[in-house]
């Protein structure tokens, strides 16, 4: 088995790593805090989907007992995920209130702007 086939084969988790290392890359080279959150949204993301990956059994059904079907796939990580959307979505909602609130502050959501300011007072 080739290299190709190998990273074919799990082109989910190729996929979630590309996500990962670019929402990574944004929360640590970019200085404006609305693309942070971006970048920290596009990491949460890449997150659920690693651990949502594997909770799919292929040919398992929902967990209700049933003669006909002898294989169930786990709902508890689609569960967990759901709960982390939400507690990701209030998160996110609250960075951006206060990028708003500094923004206010600042008159500016550059970090490097800010530390500019506050050494200079």
């Amino acid at each position: 088995m080739s290299v190709l086939e190998t990273v074919l084969g799990h082109y989910d988790y190729v996929i979630t790593m590309f996500l990962m290392m670019a929402g990574l890359y944004i929360v640590v080279a970019s200085g404006n805090m609305v693309k942070k959150l971006i970048g920290l949204s596009i990491f949460q993301t890449s997150v659920y989907l690693l651990y949502i990956e594997p909770g799919k059994i292929t040919g398992g059904t929902a967990p209700i007992v049933d003669p006909a079907f002898s294989v169930y796939s786990n709902p508890l990580p689609h569960v967990l995920i759901l709960t982390a959307i939400v507690v990701g979505v209030a998160t996110l909602a609250l960075g951006l209130a206060l990028v708003a609130r500094i923004n206010e502050a600042y008159g500016t959501i550059e970090e490097d702007e800010i530390f500019d300011r506050d050494r200079e007072s």
